[in-house]
């Protein structure tokens, strides 16, 4: 799968990219589900394969799938999701496999019920009017960076990642937003290039495209515009570079996020890239 286009660099020189790494599909029932191996980094070594996962939802993996995650050996899966996604759809775990909660949203309000806003038809038209669904997105990318319970979570899933069991995967619902940030938090510590970190960002629409059209038909026959929802199910640069932005204005630096925000410690990253990265050739 590709995200093709001309590149549109903005701010933080993010634009619509050329092709997708990691394109191949492991599991029917999860099509966002991901290996994040095999990415190079700016000092010329690349991710390992196998070992750090990333994926939409894993609630209802079929035994196929599910056959599959134990043959990978998956040995933690990390759900990011709200107590609502949770208790509506419990992950399917595979045997040998660790589940923790790492909850990005808590209680703010970006985390509620989006199932049960969109069966109320008139909630729904208050929060879509006036391009509201995408406002709503960059609020959701801004809490991400900002939040107590996001810099908590993205901790730990950071140093699970680094001194925690692998294989692993950390996933949310749709596997774009939520697990999105904190694909990108992974993958900048590793020495990632940035524009192949958006690229990586970028493939969930694709891969998503096909639960995105059953969505949007549902939504319409609900007597809801299709295209006044779309910015929720989609990922835009745009909504990364609010996200970048407002690094920035916390923190200054994406350096100073991670030490100051999110308070991973430099041994920590270090040990990150130890054990991830293939050695230099």
């Amino acid at each position: 799968m590709t995200c093709a286009g001309r590149p549109v660099p903005g701010r933080w020189g993010i634009g619509i990219v050329a092709s997708v790494n990691n394109d191949s599909s492991i599991l029917r029932t999860a099509p966002n589900f991901r290996d994040l191996g095999g990415y190079p980094t700016e000092d010329g070594r690349r991710i390992r394969r196998g070992m750090l996962f990333r994926a939409d939802a894993l609630s209802r993996l079929d035994e196929e799938d599910l056959a599959t995650l134990e043959r990978l050996g998956l040995r933690l899966m990390i759900d990011l999701r709200t107590v609502f996604e949770r208790e509506r759809e419990a992950d399917r775990v595979p045997a040998g496999a660790e589940h923790v909660v790492l909850d990005v949203q808590g209680n703010h309000r970006t985390g509620g019920d989006l199932a049960a806003m969109f069966s109320d038809t008139e909630r729904a038209r208050e929060l879509l009017a006036d391009n509201g669904a995408e406002r709503f997105m960059h609020e959701v990318n801004r809490t991400l960076v900002g939040a107590d319970d996001a810099r908590s979570a993205y901790r730990e899933l950071v140093e699970r990642a680094a001194e925690g069991p692998l294989p692993l995967v950390f996933h949310c619902s749709a596997g774009k937003d939520r697990t999105g940030w904190g694909a990108v938090i992974l993958l900048t510590l590793l020495g990632v290039p940035r524009q192949t970190v958006v690229e990586d960002y970028l493939a969930s629409n694709s891969r998503l495209s096909a639960a995105t059209a059953w969505m949007l038909e549902l939504i319409q026959g609900r007597g809801i515009d299709p295209e006044e929802v779309r910015p929720m199910l989609e990922v835009r640069t745009s909504y990364l570079e609010t996200a970048f932005a407002e690094v920035e204005r916390l923190h200054g630096s994406f350096d100073d996020y991670v030490l100051s925000g999110l308070r991973v410690k430099p041994e920590t990253v270090e040990a990150l890239r130890e054990r991830l990265l293939e050695p230099a050739a």
